[in-house]
């Protein structure tokens, strides 16, 4: 918990920098490109989690990887690398991701089907949301087969489940409680 709280603090740090140094969708775009990196890679996670890794090594790969980065998220890098907090660098470039969202007042819609979502649907989710929270909202499709039908609609911290899973397990639950 401390972790995240931590990240949170680093994150606001950069975007409070970025903010003035006017570069805030530059750095954001950094903050991507790290998340999706370390995602993307076992490796390289497995490495930023290390303890055996030289911090000298980490940073060397960092910049190696990140080398067109803009200076406050080569700072970040820095100054996780000074502080021993280096394997924070994901958490804290997903909370910036995440409050620079806010700060443009956007917000990530996040629907899992059993199926891809069509282009249809897409729009009648991105309209129920802005409907819902006065917001626009970019949609996130999770394919996730066990909920069999229906969606699962998550924006922030409301959740609808209208999945056909979920009113078999309602069902199961009614039989089993006459």
């Amino acid at each position: 918990m401390s972790g995240s709280r931590a990240a949170i603090r680093y994150a606001k740090a950069v975007l409070s920098l970025a903010t003035d140094q006017k570069s805030t969708e530059v750095v954001n775009s950094d903050m991507k490109s790290i998340t999706n990196a370390i995602a993307g890679n076992e490796d390289l996670n497995q490495m930023l989690q290390s303890p055996v890794v030289r911090s000298s090594d980490k940073k060397a790969v960092l910049l190696a990887i990140f080398k067109d980065a803009n200076v406050a998220t080569t700072n970040l890098i820095d100054v996780l690398i000074a502080n021993k907090r280096l394997p924070l660098l994901n958490d804290v470039a997903s909370s910036y991701v995440h409050l620079y969202d806010q700060l443009k007042g956007r917000q990530i819609a996040s629907v899992t089907t059993a199926i891809p979502l069509t282009e249809e649907l897409k729009t009648k989710v991105l309209t129920k949301v802005k409907e819902l929270t006065g917001k626009d909202a970019e949609v996130k499709s999770i394919i996730d087969e066990s909920i069999i039908g229906g969606f699962i609609l998550r924006v922030g911290d409301i959740q609808y489940n209208a999945s056909i899973a979920n009113k078999l397990d309602k069902l199961k639950r009614e039989f089993t409680l006459n």
